[in-house]
């Protein structure tokens, strides 16, 4: 059975030190897709812009610095809260957003309900491709 967790929130592009744009962005995690996470900005314009990356990246950027490359996340503090920010680099060019921790964590909590860490492969049939092939 397919599995959707998703989260519409506002992050910040954030321009400069001094200097953010707010961006409406949804999270999204499928069951039929374990090992991914699934950000869209600008859900509401004719135009979207998704990203797919590793949910163990933002699992484990929530509390320290990790990624390399195309997406790096770590966790800070912003005017006294807690931030986790999120750089992306592609070939058109790069951005750094700013998410609200809480609620990213939140919804982290329940994509882990829905597929526990771990057992991701158990959600693509994989334990079952070896078992058939065998018994053939």
């Amino acid at each position: 059975m397919r599995t959707v967790v998703e989260r519409e929130l506002e992050l910040n592009l954030v321009l400069s030190p001094e200097r953010r744009i707010p961006v409406p962005a949804r999270l999204g995690y499928v069951t039929d897709d374990p090992y991914a996470v699934h950000v869209t900005f600008h859900v509401d314009s004719a135009h979207p812009v998704r990203w797919t990356f590793a949910r163990d990246l933002l699992v484990e950027g929530v509390f320290r610095p990790c990624g390399r490359g195309d997406v790096r996340v770590w966790p800070t503090k912003a005017e006294g809260r807690g931030v986790v920010l999120v750089a992306l680099s592609s070939p058109d060019g790069d951005a750094l957003l700013e998410a609200p921790a809480a609620p990213v964590s939140a919804w982290l909590e329940r994509t882990l309900r829905v597929v526990p860490p771990g057992s991701e492969g158990e959600q693509l049939g994989l334990d079952d491709e070896p078992a058939e092939l065998l018994a053939r």
